[in-house]
């Protein structure tokens, strides 16, 4: 049979409350640490779906100006070529500052779309306006044609924004051969 002294059972106590106390630690800071992952958790649910949300806006008001754009190129109205730009600006404008590193490639997209529909719809203007925004938002990023040509050389040599270089017209921008070739019969007939 054990004996236990005075001593002995003393120190199993003394053991006892440290271990309790530990474990009575490790529990408490458990459990700030999940209040915090959980707040954490909650906090990127909410900006998540805020994303989310801004995002299917975006994406409907998008069909919408395309469906007035699709009208536009229909009917030839340059009416309808503006109030398509003038809302895809709407759209994009749209987007709170939580959202805007979201879907970059479906909002450039449409915000060059808006560029070159002011163009066709004779606003030349707006058109330079918006370039020079679409440059400063998209810094370094350019959208191409099939053919592979620049979107960004294309509206600049449209809208003038591009000096002819010294070696030869346009030969320097990524823009469509044709347009190229139509630039330069146009340059040639109106100095001759």
């Amino acid at each position: 049979m054990p004996t236990h002294t005075k001593n002995s059972h003393h120190r199993s106590r003394k053991h006892a409350s440290a271990f309790t106390a530990i474990v009575l630690s490790s529990v408490v800071l458990s459990a700030c640490v999940t209040t915090q992952t959980f707040d954490e958790g909650i906090g990127y649910r909410e900006a998540r779906f805020a994303e989310v949300s801004a995002m299917r806006d975006f994406r409907q008001c998008r069909d919408d100006a395309l469906e007035l754009d699709q009208q536009a190129r229909t009917t030839g109205d340059s009416a309808k070529y503006l109030a398509s730009a003038r809302m895809l600006e709407k759209c994009e404008a749209s987007i709170g500052p939580g959202a805007r590193s979201v879907a970059k490639d479906e909002r450039m997209q449409a915000y060059a779309l808006s560029i070159q529909n002011h163009l066709k719809g004779g606003d030349v203007a707006a058109a330079r306006v918006n370039l020079e925004k679409f440059t400063t938002t998209y810094p370094d990023m350019d959208i191409y044609y099939a053919d592979g040509s620049s979107f960004i050389d294309t509206v600049e040599v449209l809208l003038g924004m591009r000096k002819p270089s010294t070696i030869g017209r346009y030969s320097d921008a990524n823009v469509n051969a044709q347009l190229k070739a139509e630039l330069r019969r146009v340059h040639h007939w109106q100095t001759h």
